[in-house]
């Protein structure tokens, strides 16, 4: 095991904060995705208004657009002051700073222009959790991988299939991201059951996208954090969509119950 991965995977690199990061990072997502599924959820979309233990007189509630611009502007910014802070790269840092600040900026684009709200929001805690998430994320992954720069490079180089995957996991995010968004006018706030795409398999497609995506950074990168983020990503977003097609059950009485939650056939 250990063989196969020094062959698709660098060393870990010298610094204590990305080893201890990355360690972190794969148990803190993956308890988050955990807690989903136990019922106590981050508090946005549709969950905004669950599980807290505070009254909701308490509660600092952000509108959807202004919650999800906290979500991703700071990453993007970390992105794109990356080509900044890290000039000098060799191919592989270039395709890492480029595909997470190009992720950022899609989903920021997003919130300003596709996504059509409904009347929830999200609780100001929850959005300072996965913008402080989101942010670290991006600047360990990016600083990890300079610190690999003049490593002997993995056996297996996986980099370019990692950016196809990488653009599949965009291009299948947004899609579905539209197919939700066409589901509602301006004044329609109400939840529907979509159908379109891979929404007829699974009710969460746009989540399973996200994975390839991330799969496809961690290809491109083949370092230690990315890997860590990536598996934390996938179990907090398969506790996410559980969660999700639970919701769904519980709402709509003509929900089709063949369709999964994340993975189609299987999960």
């Amino acid at each position: 095991m250990a063989s196969m991965l020094s062959s698709v995977i660098f060393p870990p690199p010298p610094s204590l904060i990305i080893s201890v990061m990355s360690v972190v990072s794969l148990v803190a997502i993956s308890g988050l995705g955990i807690s989903e599924i136990l019922g106590k959820h981050l508090q946005y979309s549709k969950f905004w208004n669950l599980s807290s233990a505070k009254s909701s007189r308490e509660q600092i509630k952000l509108s959807s657009r202004t919650g999800m611009l906290v979500f991703y502007v700071p990453a993007l910014l970390s992105g794109v002051a990356s080509f900044v802070l890290y000039p000098n790269h060799d191919p592989r840092l270039f395709l890492v700073k480029a595909a997470l600040t190009i992720h950022f900026f899609k989903r920021t684009i997003e919130v300003l222009f596709v996504h059509k709200y409904s009347t929830s929001g999200v609780v100001l805690d929850s959005a300072i959790l996965i913008s402080c998430s989101y942010f670290s994320a991006t600047s360990s992954m990016i600083y990890g991988q300079y610190l690999t720069q003049g490593f002997p490079e993995p056996k297996v180089d996986l980099k370019y299939p990692g950016v196809l995957l990488f653009l599949v996991g965009i291009i299948g995010n947004l899609y579905h991201h539209l197919v939700l968004a066409s589901l509602r006018t301006k004044s329609d706030k109400e939840y529907k059951i979509p159908r379109d795409g891979l929404f007829g398999l699974v009710i969460c497609p746009h989540y399973l996208f996200e994975v390839l995506g991330f799969i496809g950074i961690f290809f491109i990168s083949q370092t230690w954090y990315p890997l860590c983020f990536t598996l934390g990503t996938i179990v907090y977003l398969m506790g996410r969509s559980y969660a999700t097609r639970r919701w769904y059950i519980s709402k709509f009485e003509d929900f089709p119950k063949d369709v999964k939650a994340l993975v189609p056939y299987v999960f």
